[in-house]
């Protein structure tokens, strides 16, 4: 019954963030970015999830965050602490609800599968962050169980270097909150369903994302290739260490 209850508390939250839509285009870029940030808390909060922040997330752009991606968690996480864009797969956008808030809060689709639109995104991704806004991209194109972080797609990097933006590494980690060791809990992955991966998380109620973020760091020369693997070593070895 409590998970139930949770569930409705979570559905009222999802529906205060669609509701917001349609006066955010009347908004200034702050204060959509501060009801973004809010909502993101408010679904943290009504799972019953903790956030915890390690380094120092951007407070201004241009910069591309790029991270592992473990879980539907990581998005809320990263909105949480900080308004971003993110680079997502274009069947997201057709999604019940979840495709209308990704819209809503600046989402661009990306189908990989075609080189074409690979560069069409490309393109805007380098427009926006020449325009000072921080972006977010999961390279890994898929989600993994934490334990490592799996290879790099390095096609959407391209656009640090045409912009000549920094890049910073971010490294999640979903654990249990009482034993700080890490949870699957809240996983998504292989033939899991979401809505089965967030009833986990309601039943489980004691999770913790710890959000760690490394030095922001210029291509230097490389190629996106090279540095796409130089990102994914520092991510893998950015290792879950609690502040508590």
């Amino acid at each position: 019954m409590a998970a139930c209850w949770f569930g409705v508390r979570v559905g009222v939250q999802v529906l205060r963030g669609v509701a917001q839509l349609p006066v955010f285009p009347r908004l200034s870029q702050a204060q959509r970015d501060g009801q973004i940030q809010a909502w993101a808390r408010g679904i943290l909060d009504q799972f019953g999830v903790e956030l915890e922040v390690i380094g120092s997330p951007p407070r201004k752009g241009p910069v591309l965050l790029v991270s592992n991606h473990v879980s539907w968690l990581d998005i809320p996480a990263l909105h949480a602490v900080c308004h971003c864009r993110f680079v997502a797969k274009a069947d997201v956008a057709r999604w019940p609800v979840v495709g209308a808030l990704a819209s809503g809060t600046g989402t661009m689709y990306v189908s990989r599968e075609s080189r074409r639109d690979v560069l069409r995104v490309v393109h805007r991704m380098t427009e926006a962050l020449r325009n000072g806004e921080i972006l977010a991209v999961f390279p890994e194109a898929t989600t993994g169980d934490g334990s490592d972080v799996l290879p790099f797609h390095s096609s959407l990097i391209q656009a640090a270097i045409a912009a000549d933006a920094p890049v910073q590494p971010v490294r999640l980690t979903i654990v249990d909150g009482r034993s700080d060791k890490p949870s699957r809990a809240a996983s998504y992955m292989g033939d899991e369903s979401l809505l089965g991966s967030v009833w986990r998380t309601l039943r489980a109620r004691d999770l913790r994302v710890v959000a760690t973020f490394g030095t922001p760091q210029l291509n230097d020369g490389r190629d996106r290739r090279a540095w796409a693997h130089a990102l994914r070593a520092e991510i893998a070895a950015l290792q879950h260490t609690s502040t508590r």
